[in-house]
């Protein structure tokens, strides 16, 4: 999931000459105008927003009347709607549609919106108003969600330097200016190295044991480059074919170091510098650590907590992951491998161990899962659930001719809830993985409803000439992940947007999301839309049993890695001092714990690790395997009471539906009635019997 998180970079322009009459972003639209926008449209744009939403401002802090709850955190949350729907158009397309020209503007329009940010946040007169209002919280006769955004307001000024003096108010604009710089640049150098990697190979016989849909992926890339034979990148179907299946070890190891050293020549100066300026931030206010400060708000609380999570996983997890490296290089010794696995081995390998354990190849499952009834399949489940009907929209613009816009609604189609845009396939201007955004985020407006814009970007298997894109069944479960962040969005009903959807403890957020994934493996929902595409015969029950049988396969591998990710997360911002050492050996020592294979010399998660370095999630990627807690326990009471069981779907929409509007925990204990527990994760894991 990429929430945009609005940080910021500097430079100069000669766009602000764009008259407004003829910026379609400061035109009253409902639908952003993709089809009207042109670059040169969004400094301006975001110039013009910032002066509104300043004024807006302006009103509130020279308002001369006592403060209270309407006329200063009411008021403060209406403030800056046109600079938020133009800022989420921007970077929205930034990381799925960008160009050279957009990356050269981020670094302005990032510095201008953490200027706008921190004359709000540091400004003493407007402190002073929301303080005025915060201290008389429990005189005020305000509904729950009030309460709860006055509470967020109060702290998040708190927390955002407003109670800080005037030299340290100028140290905390500068850190925070020059954070948003370097995010900014660590994500460009990621993107760039990512797309600067090309393997051209003209000799068929280089692309043994791979299947036919990833030579023929292979083909179309070459296609589109005016070349012949074949063109491997580092996106993510065509990397992940390629160390999957392809006999040839040599172009393995190529492709893997390839991948694994993106970012390292350009980002390793950059990891030190951020995590030495968000020590230097936590320290600034009163914090021993980032990740003292990070986790204050979150359901965790402590580092403490979250380390104890991690050792407790790693603990039962380990003994398993080091058993199934073991069982893969006795198959590899046995297939005729005079070697010690190394890392790129390790998918070619396991993968046909995985075949030979359960006489089962998940190629077989990919006619079952083209993309179109995939699409169906995923609606008809959240319809289900929820009520939710889909209706595509072709009249509303898009960002690329790949991108479809649906209507979504509620009560038997009666209510239009949401839009939802879907976008599949990879393409160089768009990073790599998968998340979930929104162009806009639910509230009400004197009581009327303001639907959410919500958009699923991913990168999945492209069509072919001759085949629709059929999808790996790893990507089926992508698809249901993003689905689950998106319905958080869709169903949001709260009346202020900075509580609505996603807008939850970062540790939360990954519940939704992760709880949906428990269905791919689901024969019910399966037997819903897996037909064969050219047959249209249902995914036979044999194949929906294997599926099963073997979804436990490298649980502990896939535990070990997951948690090694959060690891090193803690390990940079756990810490009082700044990283010294070369970023390898930090690295290096960072997941000693962890370690399954010998380290490759040169290749590092840290510099291409855009989570926590060019996203939300520094101090939180621990919150994956803490949601994962949540999803397994969550998901047992579906199982208990039946997977499609209204009355529990009805609980768990009216958790969505709250967004950060009522704190997690108590979210999450009104939904279950209990407190969570890792029992439930290390059954279905199956470390435990």
């Amino acid at each position: 999931m990429n929430k945009l998180l609005i940080f910021g970079l500097a430079m100069t322009t000669s766009l602000a000459s764009v008259a407004k009459n003829d910026n379609p972003l400061l035109s009253n639209f409902d639908n952003p105008p993709f089809d009207k926008i042109k670059v040169e449209h969004y400094v301006p744009a975001i110039k013009a927003s910032i002066a509104e939403a300043q004024k807006e401002m302006d009103v509130i802090v020279k308002n001369k009347k006592t403060p209270t709850f309407q006329n200063t955190i009411e008021a403060m949350e209406y403030s800056g709607k046109r600079l938020s729907l133009i800022s989420a158009i921007f970077f929205n397309l930034n990381s799925a549609e960008t160009s050279d020209a957009m990356q050269d503007l981020a670094p302005e329009i990032s510095t201008l919106l953490t200027k706008h940010g921190n004359d709000i946040s540091l400004n003493p007169v407007l402190f002073q108003k929301v303080k005025a209002v915060y201290d008389q919280k429990a005189k005020l006769k305000l509904t729950p969600e009030q309460d709860r955004l006055l509470e967020i307001t109060y702290k998040s000024f708190v927390r955002n330097g407003a109670n800080l003096s005037e030299a340290d108010k100028t140290k905390y604009r500068a850190i925070t200016e020059e954070l948003a710089l370097l995010g900014e640049d660590f994500s460009k150098n990621v993107l760039k190295s990512t797309n600067d990697y090309k393997k051209h190979i003209t000799d068929e016989k280089q692309l043994a044991g791979l299947p036919d849909y990833v030579k023929a992926a292979a083909a179309a890339t070459a296609k589109e480059m005016n070349l012949g034979g074949w063109v491997f990148t580092l996106q993510q179907p065509s990397y992940v074919g390629l160390i999957k299946y392809a006999d040839n070890r040599a172009l393995r190891e190529e492709v893997f170091k390839a991948y694994n050293m993106r970012g390292v020549a350009d980002n390793q100066n950059i990891v030190k510098r951020i995590v030495e300026l968000r020590l230097n931030l936590a320290n600034l206010l009163g914090y021993k650590t980032y990740s003292d400060y990070a986790l204050e708000e979150r359901m965790a609380e402590t580092p403490a907590n979250a380390n104890k999570l991690l050792s407790d996983l790693l603990k039962a997890s380990m003994p398993v992951a080091e058993k199934e490296v073991t069982d893969v290089q006795a198959f590899a010794v046995k297939e005729g491998a005079d070697f010690r696995i190394q890392p790129w081995d390790w998918s070619y390998y396991s993968e046909k161990l995985k075949k030979e354990q359960y006489s089962f190849d998940y190629q077989v499952l990919k006619p079952y899962f083209e993309l179109n009834n995939t699409i169906k399949g995923v609606f008809q489940l959240s319809e289900k659930l929820y009520g939710l009907t889909y209706v595509e929209n072709k009249t509303v613009p898009v960002y690329h001719k790949d991108v479809k816009a649906y209507d979504v609604f509620d009560n038997n189609g009666t209510r239009q809830i949401a839009r939802l845009y879907l976008d599949f396939f990879p393409r160089a201007g768009k990073k790599a993985g998968a998340w979930m955004t929104e162009f806009r985020g639910q509230h009400k407006v004197k009581g009327k409803n303001i639907i959410p814009q919500v958009s699923l970007v991913m990168n999945f298997t492209k069509p072919t000439e001759d085949k629709p894109a059929l999808l790996e069944f790893s990507e089926v479960e992508t698809f249901l992940h993003e689905f689950g962040h998106s319905l958080h969005g869709m169903l949001s009903d709260v009346t202020y947007e900075s509580l609505s959807g996603t807008n939850v403890a970062r540790d939360f957020v990954e519940l939704p999301s992760q709880i949906m994934e428990n269905f791919c493996i689901e024969k019910d929902f399966l037997d819903m839309f897996a037909v064969n595409y050219k047959t249209g015969e249902k995914m036979p029950a044999q194949y929906i049993e294997k599926i099963k049988a073997s979804s436990n396969y490298l649980a502990g591998y896939a535990s070990v890695r997951q948690l090694s990710f959060g690891l090193l997360d803690m390990a940079y911002h756990n810490r009082t001092t700044p990283v010294q050492e070369p970023l390898e050996l930090f690295e290096g020592k960072a997941l000693a714990s962890t370690q399954l294979f010998c380290p490759v010399p040169n290749c590092m998660i840290s510099p291409a690790f855009s989570h926590i370095f060019a996203g939300g999630y520094a101090s939180g990627y621990y919150s994956y395997k803490w949601s994962e807690m949540l999803d397994a326990d969550a998901f047992a009471l579906f199982q208990e009471k039946g997977i499609f069981n209204k009355d529990v779907a009805t609980a768990f929409r009216q958790l969505l539906s709250k967004g950060g509007s009522v704190k997690a925990a108590e979210l999450y204990r009104t939904f279950r009635g209990q407190e969570p527990t890792i029992n439930a994760l290390m059954k279905r894991s199956g470390f435990t019997k």
